[in-house]
C-alpha cells in the first residue's frame, strides 16, 4: 500500500500503518482490511506548496476519517 501511494505525482513521503491483530482470516482463508486498521499519512508537495494528511479511524464516528495536519 505504501509503495503504490508513494507512486503517485507529487507525493514526497508516505507512512501506512496496519495494525495486523485486527486482521483476521475469513472463512476462505485470507484476512481482509478494513479502514479501522490503517493508519496513513503522506505529504504532498504541489508547485512549491506542501499538504500534509493523515488517515485514522475516529471511534465516536466509527468511521476513518482523513485530516489534513
Amino acid at each position: 500500500m505504501q509503495e503504490s501511494i508513494s507512486l503517485q505525482p507529487y507525493v514526497k513521503e508516505v507512512d501506512v500503518k496496519i495494525d495486523r491483530e485486527m486482521l483476521k482470516t475469513n472463512v476462505f482463508g485470507y484476512g481482509e482490511l478494513e479502514g479501522r486498521m490503517i493508519v496513513a499519512q503522506v505529504e504532498i508537495n504541489y508547485q512549491g506548496e506542501i499538504a500534509v494528511a493523515r488517515l485514522k479511524f475516529d471511534s465516536e464516528k466509527n468511521y476513518p476519517l482523513m485530516s489534513l495536519l
